[in-house]
């Protein structure tokens, strides 16, 4: 063996102890939970050892996270309730679904991926939220708020009609109760009347011990065998009663409701069709774990309401929830933040910056936003505008059609969506915005790929789904003084629906040509020379493409640089005489390949004389990573699109010269 390879076993044998010295310190530094390795060894531990496992997840989570970021807040909010879950109800015969699903942490550290979780969120890793494919204890895919409990209604009605007798549980925070789909499921549960388990985790409200203690009381009652049993009789016989009996049923039904209005926080669920149980205290598991053991012996829909606190272990998230609810290296996460990238603002504060100096300028200027007041950047608008200011909750769909209204009232609203987000609304989007032409300025933060949240996050699919919609502009800019150009030009102009994507990054140092005023229908060239082949991109590729241009200039190759701007109108005739011009024109576009700009602009080249290629996302993409490893992996990175184009060149060169072709043309 060489010298240098006897180097490389050694280094890489003391690479395979160090980790194995590292997983044995971390298993004896974690006593309790190095010993789960399947929710069912939860049984094996009294209280007391399950308060220790607790004490055990938390430190885990928070050293996770410090390391790979992720949901802080949420996760620490719920260990008891998850512990008490796994130990009561048997996964993955009875099945969990989590909402939203950032709060799995937990549920994650009891189902077999304890050793896994430090590869949480990383590229390869395991996923921060839910997922089929990764465990048979992940009943079903979330990552947006409001499905739970329609997901596990279908679960819970296909094991019945399978002839099974499993459990079903939908965990759903009190902030996803005001998406719409959660009270259509609710409602669609109470009429089924199957025993579907709703656990509402309620970290936001609070309630005096007195009611609070009578209502559990009154609630652990209502579980119990005995009590259902004397229910159904009772109801039963008051039915038989001969002239009367449907009457005095009635009567006894509203003198019920009216005694659990009294006693009870909320009795809307009883209106529906459920048992209500609660408000029960999130944070202890012997507690949970009896309410649990009752619920599973009802063979009828319940909701248990369950108060927890965000944060809880960790003293900074417990005091201030919000700011640890996404984090990195346990550093609040701010849209408007420019400390990084050498001052350098993200796309996020430039729209903030922007949208609060058009607010200044103009009064009609409002902003609506579902849930997402910091991420989008709004927190300084709320601050100096608060009566122009909408918040509408997890409600994308209820926003986009409020944010109508005040347009068709004679306001210029700007409403301010993730673009995973606004896939929720596409419908409000054309039926009350676009068919009706209201000035409504849609700003779609974090499109095309956004990092670690996976797939369910990803922005990628908003050119393909709006460029269709009747009357709607859709604008792509390349830097933060564009992106003010661009929400400037969309609220003075009024004409119609507006919408401008951007990406979660940091704007790129800016290029003249960002500034010039909009065309309709146009772009605008970065640079222009003499050569045979120009990249046209959307533009939060402009970084991407930058670096292609120089890595090109090694190979001899000078490509001009042509910013879209526009990916809806488009000046056909404009756009077909810039491929007309060159040999090679490429789309690079951060976005599906299907039904994005790439496949209209190739179907619009086949009347001209050059070539075309479109890079860009194809059907089946990696779910996680960084934003630049997400590029690399899909070749829209620098590297990538240099690759892709000089493979063309070289195809495009061998085919040409087995025709006898030598030139481009």
């Amino acid at each position: 063996m060489l010298r240098a390879d006897r180097g490389f076993a050694f280094r890489g044998g003391v690479c395979y102890f160090r980790s194995l010295l590292e997983q044995k310190q971390k298993m004896n530094f974690y006593s309790f939970l190095s010993s789960i390795h399947e929710p069912g060894d939860l049984k094996s531990l009294d209280f007391g050892e399950l308060n220790r496992l607790a004490a055990e997840i938390r430190e885990e989570i928070i050293r996770t996270v410090r390391r790979n970021g992720g949901h802080l807040a949420s996760n620490l909010g719920v260990v008891e309730l998850t512990i008490a879950l796994h130990r009561v109800f048997n996964s993955p015969r009875d099945r969990i679904v989590w909402d939203v699903g950032h709060q799995c942490y937990a549920h994650k550290l009891l189902t077999g991926r304890f050793d896994s979780f430090r590869s949480l969120r990383r590229m390869g890793g395991i996923s921060g939220f839910p997922k089929r494919s990764e465990s048979p204890h992940d009943a079903f895919n979330t990552g947006h708020a409001s499905t739970s409990v329609s997901a596990a209604l279908g679960l819970l009605a296909g094991d019945r009609i399978l002839g099974g007798n499993a459990r079903t549980v939908a965990v759903i925070g009190d902030g996803a109760l005001t998406g719409g789909l959660a009270y259509e499921a609710l409602s669609h549960a109470g009429q089924l009347g199957l025993p579907l388990v709703v656990i509402l985790n309620d970290n936001k409200m609070s309630i005096s011990s007195s009611v609070g203690g009578l209502s559990k009381y009154l609630s652990r009652l209502s579980m119990k065998q005995k009590y259902q049993l004397f229910r159904r009789t009772f109801d039963s016989l008051v039915k038989k009663i001969p002239l009367c009996g449907e009457l005095l049923f009635a009567v006894i039904q509203r003198l019920k409701r009216a005694v659990k209005a009294v006693f009870y926080m909320d009795n809307f669920f009883v209106d529906l069709g459920f048992e209500y149980v609660g408000p029960i205290e999130g944070h202890h598991i012997r507690r949970l774990a009896e309410v649990f053991e009752d619920v599973r012996k009802l063979e009828r829909p319940v909701v248990i309401h369950v108060l927890t606190r965000k944060g809880k272990g960790l003293g900074s998230a417990e005091r201030d929830p919000g700011a640890y609810h996404g984090i990195a290296a346990l550093e609040p996460v701010s849209g408007v933040e420019t400390a990084a990238g050498g001052g350098r603002p993200s796309f996020t504060g430039a729209f903030g910056k922007a949208l609060f100096e058009a607010a200044a300028r103009d009064g009609r200027v409002t902003a609506v936003t579902a849930a997402m007041e910091k991420g989008t950047g709004l927190s300084e608008f709320r601050k100096a505008f608060p009566g122009r200011f909408f918040d509408t909750g997890i409600a994308e769909e209820h926003a986009v059609t409020f944010a109508a209204g005040l347009a068709a009232r004679g306001l210029r609203p700007v409403a301010a969506v993730y673009s995973t987000f606004m896939q929720r609304a596409v419908d409000q989007v054309i039926h009350d915005v676009c068919l009706q032409n209201l000035p409504v300025v849609f700003a779609l933060d974090r499109a095309g790929f956004v990092g670690e949240d996976g797939e369910t996050h990803q922005g990628l699919f908003d050119i393909s789904l709006f460029r269709s919609a009747p009357n709607m502009t859709l604008l792509a800019p390349a830097d933060g003084a564009e992106l003010a150009l661009m929400l400037k030009d969309a609220l003075e102009d009024g004409g119609g629906p507006v919408m401008i994507r951007y990406p979660k990054a940091l704007c790129p140092p800016g290029e003249s040509a960002f500034s010039l005023p909009l065309e309709r229908g146009r772009g605008v060239f970065v640079r222009r020379g003499e050569g045979e082949i120009c990249i046209a991109f959307t533009g939060g590729l402009y970084p991407s493409v930058r670096d292609a241009a120089l890595a090109l200039a090694l190979d001899g190759i000078f490509p001009d640089l042509y910013n879209l701007r526009f990916l809806k109108p488009v000046d056909e005739e404009y756009l077909a005489g810039i491929i007309d011009c060159y040999a090679l024109t490429v789309f690079v576009e951060e976005g599906m390949r299907g039904g994005g700009f790439g496949e209209y602009a190739a179907a619009l080249a086949r009347r001209c004389r050059g070539d075309v290629l479109v890079l860009a996302v194809d059907g089946q993409y990696t779910a996680q990573g960084t934003r630049g490893e997400l590029l690399a992996l899909n070749r829209l990175d620098g590297n990538g699109i240099r690759t892709g184009i000089l493979r063309f060149l070289e195809e495009g060169k061998a085919g040409r010269k087995a025709a006898g072709i030598v030139s481009f043309r």
